[in-house]
C-alpha cells in the first residue's frame, strides 16, 4: 500500500470524520447513525491511504524525487 493522501487532505478528512462521529451525539432518531461513516474519513486519514483514490488513479501526496 503507497500512501496516497497528502497532508492538506488529510486535514479535511479528521475535520470531516470529526463532523460526522458528532451526530451519533448529536441528532436523534435514524439520522445519527450516519455519523458511523464518519470512521472512514479518519481511517484514510490515519493510514494514509484512500482505495477510492487507488482505484482512480489519483494522489494529493507530493511527487517523491529519485536520487541518482
Amino acid at each position: 500500500m503507497k500512501a496516497n493522501v497528502g497532508t492538506a487532505d488529510k486535514v479535511v478528512r479528521v475535520l470531516i470524520g470529526l463532523a460526522l462521529l458528532s451526530l451519533l451525539v448529536l441528532v436523534e432518531g435514524p439520522w445519527k447513525w450516519l455519523g458511523l461513516a464518519g470512521i472512514v474519513p479518519l481511517a484514510t486519514a490515519a493510514f494514509g491511504y484512500c482505495p477510492l483514490y487507488s482505484l482512480l488513479g489519483m494522489s494529493t501526496c507530493p511527487l517523491e524525487t529519485k536520487a541518482g
